[in-house]
This record gives structure tokens, C-alpha cells and sequence, in this order.
């Protein structure tokens, strides 16, 4: 089988419909958009969740719990198969060795090492976090792992 050969399953595919050509269509006059009103206009649309202006479910129920959303540490992550990518001048690999090889975004200050991967040769590693596996594979290879 191939893409090219591939064809629509019967009753699939409908013909556009076709609104305001005359009221023999069906589908004339008002375009299937009912009446007047909000919903007509063309941009006119209701946000979810509002009913009218009557007071929404959403803000009758209570709200409880918390959610660490807005404190949560999020890490740029970075695999050990990755780190083959950074130039091999470099002596220690640290953030701005990792952006520097497009492995980091620029704003990222916090860095986990993972260890997906293998590792040829010896590098030192300056990181946040470094898993279990990630650290055994650079101590491994003759490197050192390095929390910063």
C-alpha cells in the first residue's frame, strides 16, 4: 500500500455546503444561522462557560486544593548521547557550552542530565541534576559530573 494509492472510504467525503445561494438551496435567507442576534454576526461568538450572563458553573462551584503550577523548578533537559554534539575543544561542558551547541534554549539556567545514551569520551560535566544512570555513564567513560 502506498500514500498515493490510498482512497476515501464511500459516504467519507460530502460535498461543501453551500449557504446563501437562494432559497431553493435549503440553505438560504439567513444562511443557516437561525435568526438574528449575536450568534449571526460573523465573529459573533460566545465564550465557554457563559450562559447568558446568568452566573456560570464554573464560578458557583467552590475551588479547591492548589496547584504548584506557578512554583514549580522546570529543568532543560539534556541526554547523554547528546553531549557528543558539543564541540570536543570544549574541556568542561557547562550551560553556555550547551547553548552554545544548540542543545539549550539561552534562558535556561537549570540543566538536568539524563542518561539516554552513550558517552565516548571523557568530559566534565557542570549540571543542576544529573540522574543515577546518566552520572554512572560519564564516571564510566573517565569524566566527572559536576553539580552546580
Amino acid at each position: 500500500m502506498r500514500l498515493h494509492s490510498l482512497s476515501n472510504v464511500k459516504g467519507a467525503v460530502h460535498r461543501r455546503k453551500r449557504v446563501g445561494c437562494g432559497e431553493g438551496g435549503g440553505h438560504g435567507k439567513t444562511s443557516t444561522r437561525g435568526g438574528k442576534g449575536q450568534t449571526a454576526r460573523s465573529g459573533g461568538s460566545i465564550r465557554p462557560g457563559f450562559e447568558g450572563g446568568q452566573m456560570p458553573l464554573y464560578r458557583k462551584l467552590p475551588h479547591r486544593g492548589f496547584n504548584n503550577h506557578n512554583f514549580r523548578t522546570s529543568y532543560a533537559v539534556v541526554n547523554i548521547g547528546d553531549l557528543a554534539k558539543v564541540d570536543a575543544s570544549v574541556a568542561e561542558i557547562d550551560v553556555a557550552a550547551l547553548v552554545a551547541a544548540g542543545l539549550v534554549r539561552g534562558g535556561s539556567e537549570l540543566v538536568k542530565v539524563l542518561g539516554d545514551g552513550e558517552l565516548s569520551r571523557a568530559v566534565k560535566v557542570k549540571a543542576s541534576k544529573f540522574s543515577a544512570s546518566a552520572k554512572a555513564k560519564i564516571e564510566k567513560a573517565g569524566g566527572e559530573a559536576i553539580v552546580a
